[in-house]
Formats: structure tokens, sequence, C-alpha cells
């Protein structure tokens, strides 16, 4: 499978101020698919503009006609699958059927605990992971049958009704991001996709020969997972969601090319970058950014 590239912007700008601007620019440019990310806020962005990303993706799909949409990523921090579900469906018939829903455990970030009491504290690793364990299978059933009761230990639905379904069959894309053991195998079990962003633990202090080492074991802890049901790892689309790792991949063009060779060898088949914001961590040329979207994969 060849290589794809998208890219991730950030719900920062008023939709009539830039932000409307930016999706149609995704799609002139060739990226396969523009994600946003599933937050209520985040990082260095807490106290300045945030929106919705499902509302900012169905506008998306108002003013573009080809490109893919997603999120990167949604979770159950503030998410209940049922109500995701029915804004899934929407969303996806909106869109015409160009949705992949990214969507993983979550993490501790400022909006994982939005929704508890003061004098609650956010959920453990082992917690999240727990919560994702009965969230995902849970939103697979809801997208796929018609009608779904369930009572688990985090979720429960009552003859949940999720009638026409999706546009695309069986069910929208799922890109599951995960790197341990649990969430890989929820991955191999549920996904299409399978999303990471690098190994944390080099992500500052490591060097890029590191952090490629690092995430070769993730792919093939990956493939073990998927070998432990007798699913072909070839059947996941691999992503690689760029800014997370010791490489600075739009630094130059040639930087990138190079970056996405080494990682394409991995077997990986989509590449994610941000959309360049000046005055934060996201910042860079956007004239190397334009370049390398319509240039870089004919260097591959």
């Amino acid at each position: 499978m060849s290589l794809r590239l998208s890219t991730v912007i950030l719900p920062v700008r008023r939709w009539h101020e830039g932000g409307r601007e930016r999706w149609r620019r995704a799609e002139e440019l060739g990226f396969h698919t523009a994600y946003t990310y599933d937050h209520l806020s985040w990082r260095s962005f807490r106290d300045g503009p945030w929106f919705g990303a499902l509302p900012t993706l169905t506008a998306a799909a108002a003013v573009t006609d080809r490109i893919r949409l997603g999120t990167l990523v949604t979770s159950p921090n503030f998410r209940h699958p049922v109500t995701l579900a029915k804004e899934l469906i929407t969303l996806d018939d909106v869109s015409n059927g160009r949705i992949t829903l990214g969507i993983g455990a979550g993490g501790n970030g400022f909006d994982a605990g939005t929704l508890r009491r003061a004098d609650e504290a956010p959920w453990t690793p082992r917690e999240r992971a727990d919560h994702f364990a009965e969230f995902l299978p849970l939103l697979d059933r809801l997208l796929t049958e018609d009608a779904v009761t369930h009572e688990g230990e985090h979720y429960a639905a009552y003859e949940a009704r999720t009638v026409p379904g999706c546009v695309q069959r069986p069910r929208l894309p799922f890109a599951v991001a995960a790197t341990g053991p649990r969430g890989l195998r929820l991955a191999a079990h549920h996904g299409q996709a399978w999303v990471t962003t690098g190994d944390p633990k080099t992500s500052e202090t490591g060097t890029p020969d590191e952090s490629l080492e690092a995430i070769r074991g993730q792919v093939d802890r990956l493939g073990t997972a998927c070998t432990e049901i007798g699913r072909d790892t070839a059947e996941l689309d691999k992503i690689l969601l760029t800014g997370f790792t010791p490489d600075r991949p739009l630094e130059s063009f040639d930087a990138f090319v190079e970056f996405a060779g080494k990682h394409a060898a991995l077997g990986f088949t989509e590449i994610v970058l941000h959309w360049p914001l000046p005055g934060t961590d996201f910042a860079a040329d956007e004239k190397v950014f334009e370049r390398i979207a319509t240039e870089a994969l004919a260097q591959l």
C-alpha cells in the first residue's frame, strides 16, 4: 500500500475568521485526511480559543467534497458511546461517508477530569484502559446494529436506536490509538487502522534513531496482537501522528522525505502533519509544509 499524507487542523480559529479556509485548503493541497483533536481544551491552548471537534468536522464536511475527515483522537474522558454513535452517524451522513474515527483510551490532560467533581481524582491509566475496553466494543455494536441494550461496569444502553446506521458499511472506520498490550489487542479486534505518536520515553531526550527503534517495537507488538486472533496485520492501516518524536520532519522538504522514507519502511501507510500554527509548538514554515503536501510523495 502506498504512503498517504494527512494533516491535523487544530480547532483554534473562528470558522469565519480563517477556520473554514484551512479545511478547504487542505483539500486543495491533496491531503488524504484532515483531522482535528477531540478535546475540551488541550495543553498550552487551555486558556485560548478551542472549538468542538464534531461540530467543526460537520462544518468542514459542508465546505469540502473529497477529503476524508476525522478525529485524532476521541476518548471516553468526556464521551458516552450512545450519544457519540448518534453524532457519528449524523456526521458520516453529512459528509457522505468520509469520516474516520480516531479513538483511544485518552490521557490525563486538562480536560480529562472536567466532568468530575473537584474532590474526585482523574482516572488512573488502568481505569482509562478499563473504560476504553468496554467503550470501544459497545461503540462498534452501536454503529452496526439497529438497537443495542448493554449493561456493563461503566456504560449502559437500553434499546439504543442508531437507525439508519453509517453511510460507510458496516460502519465508519476506527483508527485505534494504542501502544500497550490491551490497547493493541483492541486495535487488532476492532480497528481498520492503528495510530501511534511514537514512544513518549524518546520524545524529549531520545534521538531520532532511538525513536525509530521504539516505533519498530510497537509495530512488531501490533503484529503479535493480530497474529493471536488470526488477523493479517497488513489489513490495518498504520498511522503515524508526527510532532511528538525527536525528529523535525517539517524543518525542510528533504528532512521530511528522509523521515517519511524511514517510517514507511516500518510499514506505515499514513503520516499526519500538524498544520503550522505560529507562536506554538507547531510553528513551521507554511511554504515548506505546502511543498511537502504537494511534492513529497513523488520522492518516495
